[in-house]
């Protein structure tokens, strides 16, 4: 099978990631601009960009040629689409953050498949103590402001977040100096922007209003799916898998 130029696929990059940031700011936007009249006249904005930023990335995951793997694109692309599930349950008028907490919860158990593909899980300790040390003290700042009902919710999705992070940067150094080390270096920048993203968003919620959070959350969370769809670029000299 012939796949496109270096050149035709980075001039791809370059145009699918403008589209990617200009959708993205206009979530952003839609975002800071919502509120008590007349500005949730922006809502509109926000609710038609959000997913769309998403769906653009999905696509741009699915057709990147030639991929590191079809295992590793398909479980990338999945958690990628369960992000967007969760995308829309967070949009919703009502409170739906639980089905929201869910759909990335799921989101994240695919990703941290996708990564088993070509490194054990915790190849490198160090990097998932890390990751399990950095989410137990947030989730231990926030615990006095996090509503008892969603306890154990909140305690699962938390340490399946800091295993796909860790997982992520596991792989990243187990495959430092090979011919995986640059998409397991794409795949650890996404899954520990994740994080921040998903911190971010903990704290706006459940502890003090952050200055600009939508900014700060939504740049997060499109960088995150971003470097995961770099993830999927096989480059030269790197092995195929089934």
């Amino acid at each position: 099978m012939s796949y496109p130029s270096i050149a035709d696929k980075a001039t791809s990059f370059r145009l699918t990631g403008l589209a990617v940031v200009l959708l993205a700011l206009g979530a952003i936007l839609g975002a800071v601009q919502t509120g008590p009249p007349p500005t949730d006249g922006w809502q509109w904005l926000h609710w038609i960009c959000k997913p769309l930023t998403t769906v653009l990335i999905v696509w741009t995951a699915w057709r990147i040629a030639p991929p590191l793997s079809a295992r590793y694109r398909r479980w990338i692309a999945i958690g990628m689409v369960c992000s967007l599930a969760g995308d829309i349950f967070l949009m919703l008028p009502q409170d739906a953050f639980v089905p929201g907490l869910v759909a990335f919860l799921i989101a994240h158990v695919c990703f941290i498949r996708a990564m088993l593909d070509d490194a054990r899980f915790a190849a490198r300790p160090l990097a998932l103590l890390a990751c399990l040390a950095y989410a137990a003290l947030n989730l231990w700042l926030l615990w006095p402001s996090l509503p008892a009902a969603l306890y154990a919710p909140v305690v699962v999705y938390v340490v399946v977040l800091a295993c796909m992070a860790g997982q992520a940067a596991s792989r990243a150094w187990w495959h430092a100096g090979d011919a995986l080390a640059n998409p397991a270096r794409w795949a650890a920048a996404g899954a520990l922007l994740f994080m921040l993203s998903d911190t971010l968003i903990a704290w706006n919620r459940f502890r003090v209003a952050l200055p600009w959070a939508a900014l700060w959350i939504l740049a997060t969370y499109y960088a995150a799916l971003w470097c995961l769809a770099r993830s999927i670029q096989r480059v030269s000299g790197t092995g195929k898998h089934a």
